[in-house]
């Protein structure tokens, strides 16, 4: 007995005293510098200590729990000691908390901004040394493979100073634990207490394109839902790919409420305050969204700004990426079909995901890419990761609607493995598009190709669009996880996408226009050959600009905080 008391008394001894040490290690007075780095040790401390003193609390508790003490003086020593151990816990999870959220918001937002711009001086370089590229001038040949070998270096020395103490792991840990925090939000919002005083909104699946188009068309309608606190009522019966609806493939919106009509009901228009009064709202497509609310993608809720754009690099789509993930959580039935279809390929990681589109989108949608446009950014990513991972595996997930690519990339880079299921690609013909088979296949392709290290594909793609927002949920910073052979990411019906100008330029080149510091610019679309071309709000004239002259501006709008559900999940016993 009295050894199990020295036992208990010894460990939470070392427990407080590890409290007591952090509490003294958290960065006081002193330079800013040393400041940020007394804060990094302390959270790199408190993470990696974290796991161990959470062991030892269980170990402890189950001791103390196993104590049969039938003296009333040791049962008030028994719940002293659990009573200061649970204090211990509360203080130790608040300075791992704090320590977490001195992560410096414009240290990270300068960081990314040096490495755009070193992104886009490469693309400026080597788009223009690339036109000399067929001159006599031998020494271009030597100069691009020069300029490849600095950039290479710059891209590990980035890698390491995104990875520096345990900067990485925080990005994880904060993306997961707010993506938690909408997943509840939503839960909470889907699942109301009462159905039928519940306020709703009704949305209608039958928008007359393709499955990514339309489960962007519902991710709208999953976004006003949360910023108008209602519950999203999913009208799928009939759906094209399946007449059974949503829920042949996908889990319930909600497991509490079905809406049968009842309520007062008006479609979509006239003030929020008007609309405020009705029980029943009906959406329309994004296309006849009029007014249109502040809402609307690319804006993320203001409560999760700091937060989000702390460790972010893209907060608009990490947001959509949530609404996503909540409407594409798959049945039993396809969960066991994408882990079964993910055994048969050997699908892993590392890999690297491609999706090339091609049959009736070409021409109309898109231009026409062939496989080698795409293979020359999966080369340049698995060059640059065997500089750290020698002898890495090259895999590629292949996606396309058009079978005759796989044989073409087999035959074509016989050095890297295809996985892919032509299948797939056969069920997207026309012919067979809108059938239970192409169901399952795009939402294979969408699930593989959003667990993929690396995405190269057109943005112009709605399947492309949701593979790397889905990305972002998996991941603390996978914004710039992409290489698009066209458009920049966008998300159809959104609000306008301004990009703030940092530096003046001169638009006295044929077809650049001027901008000066503070200017709005509604970006339509980067070159990928260091400029980009937008619409200057001031002036009112479209053309192109330096890229790096300019940074992406957030926009975050007042949504609901729901403060039933609580910030982080409770902790089952």
């Amino acid at each position: 007995m009295v050894k199990q008391w020295k036992l208990v008394i010894g460990a939470l001894g070392l427990w407080l005293l590890v409290v007591l040490y952090m509490s003294h290690s958290m960065p006081g007075s002193g330079s800013l510098q040393d400041s940020a780095t007394r804060t990094e040790k302390s959270l790199l401390k408190a993470l990696e200590d974290l796991d161990k003193l959470h062991a030892q609390n269980q170990e402890l508790t189950q001791i103390m729990e196993g104590l049969k003490v039938k003296d009333p003086d040791d049962n008030a020593l028994v719940k002293d000691l659990q009573m200061r151990l649970e204090e211990a816990n509360k203080k130790l999870e608040l300075l791992t908390e704090q320590a977490s959220s001195k992560l410096n918001q414009g240290e990270e937002k300068a960081r990314r901004k040096v490495e755009t711009t070193s992104k886009e001086l490469w693309y400026f370089l080597n788009s223009q040394l690339s036109k000399l590229k067929n001159s006599k001038d031998t020494n271009v040949t030597v100069l691009m493979k020069d300029l490849e070998g600095y950039r290479r270096t710059m891209v590990d020395d980035f890698k390491r100073l995104r990875e520096a103490n345990n900067k990485e792991d925080w990005r994880t840990h904060k993306s997961a634990q707010l993506g938690d925090l909408v997943q509840r939000r939503l839960e909470y919002l889907q699942n109301p207490k009462n159905c039928d005083t519940a306020k709703k909104v009704t949305c209608n699946l039958h928008k007359g394109c393709g499955f990514g188009c339309q489960l962007h068309h519902i991710t709208y309608c999953l976004i006003a839902a949360y910023a108008l606190q209602r519950t999203l009522i999913l009208d799928s019966k009939g759906w094209r790919y399946s007449a059974k609806g949503w829920e042949s493939v996908f889990q319930p919106l909600s497991n509490t409420c079905r809406y049968k009509g009842d309520g007062s009901h008006r479609d979509w228009g006239g003030s929020l305050k008007e609309m405020e009064n009705y029980q029943v709202i009906g959406l329309p497509i994004v296309d006849s969204l009029h007014p249109r609310p502040n809402f609307m993608p690319l804006a993320i809720p203001v409560d999760l700004e700091s937060e989000l754009t702390t460790f972010h690099g893209d907060p608009g789509v990490w947001w959509i990426g949530q609404m996503v993930r909540f409407l594409f959580r798959p049945n039993g039935r396809l969960a066991a079909d994408i882990e079964a279809s993910a055994k048969r390929m050997g699908f892993k990681n590392t890999i690297v995901g491609v999706h090339v589109r091609r049959t009736d989108k070409i021409n109309l949608e898109a231009a026409y890419h062939g496989l080698d446009e795409y293979m020359k950014h999966v080369e340049e990513y698995y060059n640059q990761l065997e500089r750290t991972v020698p002898g890495v595996v090259r895999r590629v997930y292949l996606a396309s609607d058009d079978p005759t690519v796989l044989p073409e990339a087999k035959e074509k880079y016989p050095k890297y493995k295809f996985i892919s299921d032509n299948l797939i690609s056969k069920s997207a013909s026309l012919r067979t598009r809108y059938t239970d088979s192409s169901l399952r296949g795009i939402i294979l392709d969408v699930h593989f190709l959003s667990r993929c290290d690396f995405l190269v594909c057109t943005f112009s793609s709605q399947v492309c669009r949701v593979a790397y927002e889905l990305m972002q949920t998996l991941h603390g910073d996978a914004s710039d996880n992409f290489r698009s052979l066209d458009d920049v990411f966008y998300y159809g019906g959104q609000s306008a996408h301004d990009m703030r100008v940092l530096e003046a330029h001169s638009g006295n080149q044929q077809g650049f226009i001027d901008i000066k510091p503070g200017d709005a610019i509604g970006i339509a679309g980067n070159h990928w050959d260091g400029f980009s071309k937008g619409t200057n709000r001031r002036s009112g004239k479209m053309g192109l600009y330096p890229t790096y002259k300019v940074e992406n501006t957030v926009l975050s709008v007042s949504m609901p905080k729901y403060p039933n559900v609580p910030l982080k999940r409770e902790k089952t016993s």
